[in-house]
């Protein structure tokens, strides 16, 4: 239901649960923090200035968007997500969350598989100005978030 995906496109988030990982991949397997049946998380590849690492949370199966999103996968992301941010404010000690989900391009979805972001946010941290920058992080840069969280989740 109102899908804009081409018929020949290559998911990025499909690519990372498949465990596939070259040089076009956005997702690398040492972004993935949290697997389970259902779901899987990671750290974002892109920073956004003043809330690096960003963790994001996208069902195993491909659905392009909410209106797609089967119930008892959209609870488990919504579940994690809650989880997440709990973790956010004990590890990273940020002042507040903001849960982002986009859905078709002219609503700025820009990967056309399901994912929600969680982003950490701290005092003028300039989030709104830095948000669409589009800079994508080292793959080194982001190993650190997603050891936080996996040893997180391992407890």
């Amino acid at each position: 239901m109102f899908n804009n995906a081409p018929l020949n496109y290559n998911c990025p988030i499909c690519l990372a649960i498949k465990g596939i990982e070259d040089e076009n991949t956005w997702i690398k397997q040492d972004d993935i923090f949290y697997r389970d049946e259902l779901v899987l998380g990671f750290i974002s590849s892109k920073f956004i200035k003043g809330n690096e690492g960003h963790p994001m949370i996208a069902p195993n199966e491909h659905y392009e968007n909410i209106y797609d999103l089967p119930e008892d996968v959209s609870h488990q992301i919504f579940d994690l997500g809650k989880k997440v941010s709990i973790a956010l404010k004990k590890l990273r000690n940020c002042d507040g969350i903001n849960l982002m989900q986009f859905n078709e391009t002219a609503g700025d979805q820009h990967a056309l598989h399901y994912h929600l972001h969680i982003i950490p946010r701290f005092k003028d941290d300039n989030f709104h100005e830095e948000l669409w920058s589009g800079k994508r992080s080292n793959p080194k840069e982001r190993i650190s978030y997603a050891r936080d969280l996996r040893s997180h989740f391992k407890r």
